[in-house]
């Protein structure tokens, strides 16, 4: 190999004005990717690390950022026509007969998933109680389940579940699984092929397509969301893959995760973000849907629901960041508290602001990371935050030994948020992601006694904490540097 590197090295010596050629090449290739770049219009230091990184990089850097860098779909029309059609009315205006607050006015312009009711959410804090719950309700499904996730092991917990659906399907229930390709990549054929068997429909959001060198790998942007919806009147959501690793009765060191369970009006803005989903990731007709057996047309009315509950979905389709804008919006809004709960945090400037606002204005302001993530990357670069936001007033607590997968928000005693989406670039701007807002005081208030165990069992990070320069402050940095090509 050495000898052949040599060789193409004196071969390339020879040819007239070699240098040249290559140096107008490269300066071609940098203009040209660096014009690309600044038309994603994405955050200058973004814009400007990539245009380095690139430079840096000749040749190597079209291969990094052809992978990894910004990539957008052409989904929102998608979304808005063929999989919306025929399925639910949508408009960005709120609805004349909701007293609709502003946050929830922003939700709907954003996302054109208006504000809704909940019968009842119930709160379930980690993995086995959310299997259990799960699997009751699809046992006793009788029309069609509707399952989306990253994760789907073949493990245990996945197995429990892939031959509850089997039964199921074998009963004559409509079974759909969508997956994640990157999220659920160790799932093989043999394990889904007996509940295709049974009749159940398989898709894979965003097949890997290494293969294929002129398709993008879209290695980016994966679905991150976690759903469940049972014959359209009652479904699951929140931050728990169908993993062992969150299992909390087989594996000690579970994750520490938290999800719910709704039933009433709002599952079907849940039903609908499924099928568009599963519309696009299968390119199956909107006419080849049962409307009456999706939205049972005797399901519960807004009316009926005592919860005001709202769904948020964000992802690269879109650019407004619906999800990071309401959790920014709501800070602004609160006047008591603002209680942030995320494995990942890896803020914006926006986001930064406002949690720095709040604290300087006498907020109760609290973060809860873990104390060690699954990522180090990300860890350190969390922490390299630290100290404008413990300058602020904000407090910081770690949780561990377990890992923290928890994504929640409290603002005031009446305003939470609580889905997929952790706080940083990735779940903001490249994952499909869902979240749940909520305006109510009862749930709100058992969801502080739930983060207020949690915050109990953390450790407080205190700003005259020793640290090093090689061990702590400077790995801190570099991470930090990368942060925005996330």
């Amino acid at each position: 190999m050495r000898e052949f590197l040599h060789g193409l090295w004196d071969s390339l010596a020879t040819v007239p004005h070699i240098a040249q050629v290559l140096a107008t090449a490269y300066v071609v290739y940098l203009v040209l990717l660096a014009c690309y770049i600044v038309l994603q219009k994405r955050e200058p230091v973004a814009t400007l690390s990539w245009i380095l990184s690139l430079a840096a990089l000749p040749y190597i850097g079209l291969v990094v950022f052809y992978v990894l860098g910004p990539q957008k779909i052409v989904r929102q029309r998608l979304r808005r026509g063929r999989s919306r059609e025929g399925m639910e009315s949508y408009s960005s205006a709120c609805p004349p007969d909701v007293d609709c607050t502003e946050l929830s006015r922003i939700g709907q312009a954003t996302t054109g998933l208006a504000p809704s009711t909940a019968v009842q959410v119930d709160w379930l804090v980690d993995g086995a109680v959310t299997y259990a719950a799960i699997l009751r309700a699809v046992a006793g499904a009788r029309r069609h389940v509707n399952l989306e996730y990253y994760i789907f092991e073949p493990d245990h917990a996945g197995t429990a579940l892939r031959d509850a659906l089997i039964e199921r399907a074998r009963a004559g229930v409509t079974v759909r699984l969508l997956l994640d390709a990157v999220g659920s990549s160790r799932i093989r054929r043999r394990f889904l092929q007996p509940l295709r068997e049974a009749g159940a429909e398989v898709v894979w959001f965003h097949p890997r397509q290494l293969l294929k060198p002129f398709k993008r790998p879209w290695l980016n942007m994966r679905t991150h969301r976690k759903l469940v919806v049972v014959d359209g009147s009652v479904a699951f959501t929140g931050g728990i893959n169908i993993t062992d690793d969150e299992d909390d009765s087989r594996n000690p060191d579970a994750y520490r995760d938290l999800h719910t369970r709704l039933t009433g009006h709002v599952v079907r803005s849940l039903q609908l973000v499924f099928l568009e989903d599963w519309i696009y990731a299968s390119g199956q007709a909107v006419t080849g849907f049962d409307r009456d057996d999706l939205f049972p047309p005797d399901g519960p009315t807004r009316d009926e629901g005592r919860v005001q509950a709202q769904v948020l979905v964000s992802g690269p389709d879109s650019s407004w960041e619906a999800i990071h804008r309401m959790h920014v919006a709501a800070i602004h809004e609160a006047a008591h508290r603002v209680w942030l709960v995320t494995p990942y945090f890896v803020p914006g400037e926006a986001a930064r602001m406002a949690l720095t606002s709040a604290a300087l204005g006498g907020l109760d302001t609290r973060l809860l990371v873990p104390r060690r993530s699954d990522s180090l990357f990300v860890t350190l670069a969390g922490r390299s935050y630290y100290e404008e936001l413990l300058r602020a007033g904000v407090k910081i607590y770690e949780y561990g030994p377990r890992m923290l997968h928890t994504k929640a928000f409290i603002a005031d005693d009446d305003t939470c948020i609580v889905g997929s989406a952790n706080f940083d670039h990735r779940s903001f701007r490249l994952n499909f992601e869902l979240s749940m807002l909520y305006h109510d005081r009862g749930l709100t208030a058992e969801l502080d006694a739930i983060l207020a165990q949690e915050f109990s069992r953390a450790t407080r990070v205190l700003p005259d904490r020793k640290r090093s320069l090689w061990r702590h402050r400077l790995p801190e940095a570099f991470a930090r540097l990368a942060s925005p090509l996330l």
